[in-house]
């Protein structure tokens, strides 16, 4: 690995309380030691236990401890900045290396003089991830430990971020070292066999080992790969797109779900001519809501090309808000948008409820059965809760798999999951049919390979380039 020392700001661009410029390396204590001045009547002196001041700055920055005093530039003696430095020895860091972070006022002035003090005195600038993908060359994470890193930074909801931490303190790494130390053992009572053919069969019992794959690798495997198709919308949010015919209440409904006058609405028939999007999070789940222009025959230009944008966003969408109106009866337009994307999972919106009595709404056909139906009054905000509630249950279900055990494997190691399972339903079969021990050992090793392409132990240097590429600098 390379032994350069590396530094950036940790903090975002812009004006603020406090900026960041995080070091580590092996440099980084002698540049600290070269740009910082200790304020020696504050964290420069501590007591000791019989009560005798003591000098913690004389023989070099102690571990884990904050250092109070000023950023200067060695050549001109000019002060930059009031800071406050904290050391943190390798290897108990974040890298496993020396790190250390200098806390200077916020602001672009500042944080960037201080940067570019660092690197002249001879650290580098970091690559984006470089701090993470270090703690990992290090071994103090692996790499579904570095992936998860990301997935904090990006959480939207307490949810996902709860299950990103879950897999930084090695949930997912744990289910995946299980399988894989299962298919290691039975790779080598194989490779016994196979060195040693007049004991295989008490080497190896190919009905017992058919049991112990089924129990102990593809089911897991099978399991994971669910929970990635679960779960993959805690990253990138259910897709939800409102549709219905002109005037039926769709902008009013949105405005009302995200808790805010997003979308412009009048009593005009058409005034929402292109796709609005926009993000909440129900339940601790993230949505991503999309208003879409009426859907209706026109020969209006515009309107058709909001129209075709209007089909185009259904078809990405994960769900379907069908608005109707409670207090008319349903028209062929609503019949044709139902039937149009009936494919997709759909909740029937009852808008408008407060221009009807309770046994006047309109009548829902017999087959819209198979769509569940929600009364609101987007006027009035009412009914929300309950539209809410049906949206996640109608997404995920009652108890949706994954979501509670902290383990949501992304899409790379989904695809890898995938290629383990086949290895390992190819071993199921070649156990079956009584076939060489040789093909068996050759698929072991490829469930084997794919599983620690996950966890980072045989994974290719452009991999981890453009895992680490996704990371900001700085981190």
């Amino acid at each position: 690995m390379e032994n350069s020392t590396i530094a950036a700001i940790a903090t975002p661009g812009g004006r603020g309380g406090i900026g960041i410029i995080k070091i580590s390396g092996s440099k980084a204590l002698s540049i600290a030691a070269a740009i910082f001045s200790p304020a020696v009547s504050h964290a420069s002196t501590h007591s000791d236990r019989s009560g005798a001041a003591k000098n913690v700055f004389a023989d070099g920055f102690q571990s884990h401890r904050l250092f109070y005093g000023n950023i200067f530039d060695p050549g001109s003696r000019r002060v930059l900045d009031e800071v406050l430095l904290s050391v943190m020895k390798g290897p108990q860091s974040y890298t496993r290396e020396d790190v250390v972070e200098i806390n200077a006022h916020g602001g672009q002035i500042a944080v960037h003089a201080i940067l570019e003090l660092v690197l002249r005195q001879g650290a580098r600038m970091a690559e984006p991830g470089e701090f993470t993908k270090r703690a990992f060359l290090n071994g103090r994470i692996d790499l579904t430990q570095a992936e998860a890193v990301i997935d904090i930074i990006n959480a939207r909801t307490d949810r996902s971020l709860l299950v990103a931490a879950a897999q930084v303190n090695g949930t997912l790494s744990k289910a995946v070292e299980e399988i894989r130390h299962c298919l290691v053992e039975l790779l080598t009572r194989t490779e016994a066999g196979i060195d040693f053919p007049d004991e295989v069969d008490e080497i190896i019992d190919p009905a017992a080992a058919t049991v112990e794959i089924e129990a102990a690798v593809i089911q897991p495997l099978q399991r994971l790969i669910q929970q990635h198709a679960d779960g993959n919308v805690l990253r990138d949010g259910l897709k939800v797109a409102v549709v219905g015919r002109p005037n039926v209440g769709k902008s009013s409904l949105l405005n009302c779900l995200v808790k805010k006058k997003r979308v412009i609405v009048t009593d005009l028939p058409g005034t929402t001519r292109d796709t609005i999007e926009e993000a909440f999070n129900v339940n601790g789940f993230p949505i991503v809501l999309t208003d879409t222009a009426g859907l209706h025959d026109t020969r209006d230009p515009i309107e058709t090309i909001g129209i075709e944008k209007t089909i185009e966003n259904v078809n990405g969408a994960d769900l379907i808000l069908l608005v109707i109106e409670a207090n008319r009866a349903l028209t062929n337009d609503d019949h044709k948008i139902f039937k149009q994307f009936r494919s997709k999972p759909t909740i029937v919106v009852i808008n408008k409820i407060d221009l009807v009595n309770h046994d006047k709404l309109v009548e829902m056909p017999a087959d819209w059965s198979s769509s569940k139906s929600v009364r609101v009054s987007a006027l009035y905000d009412r009914g929300m809760e309950a539209l809410k509630d049906q949206i996640v249950a109608t997404a995920f279900g009652e108890n949706p798999i994954g979501l509670d055990s902290g383990i949501i494997p992304n899409l790379r190691q989904k695809l890898l999951l995938d290629d383990s399972l086949k290895a390992a339903l190819a071993i199921r079969r070649e156990l079956n049919n009584g076939n060489p021990m040789e093909l068996i050992a050759i698929q072991l090793q490829d469930a084997i390979d794919a599983l620690g392409q996950i966890l980072g132990t045989t994974v290719k240097v452009d991999v981890l380039d453009q895992i680490f590429s996704r990371f900001c600098i700085g981190k």
